[in-house]
């Protein structure tokens, strides 16, 4: 039996979203509402932290960006953490 926490995890809106809390399995719909969230803030340039290890965090993150209509493009970080961090930029809201 595995355990489960129905409670929700409160993380900050900044722009910065670190994955290495998460389970694999959690990390498409924590991604979703991270960036549902900032979009909303109008925070637009998001900083996604999966880690370098195997890149199996890495290819799910880039697999769920490609899908999301809010998403105008992303690309490996090429600060720092280079390959363990991917920047994203978000549809910026005009009207």
């Amino acid at each position: 039996m595995t355990e489960t926490n129905p409670e929700p995890v409160a993380i900050p809106i900044d722009g910065i979203l670190d994955l290495h809390t998460f389970a694999p399995s959690d990390v498409p719909s924590v991604v979703k509402e991270y960036l549902r969230a900032c979009h909303e803030k109008g925070i637009y340039e998001v900083r996604i932290i999966h880690g370098k290890g195997k890149g199996v965090l890495r290819q799910t993150v880039h697999k769920f960006l490609e899908g999301d209509p809010k998403v105008v493009d992303f690309h490996l970080d090429s600060g720092p953490s280079s390959w363990g961090a991917t920047m994203v930029y978000l549809k910026h809201d005009r009207g």
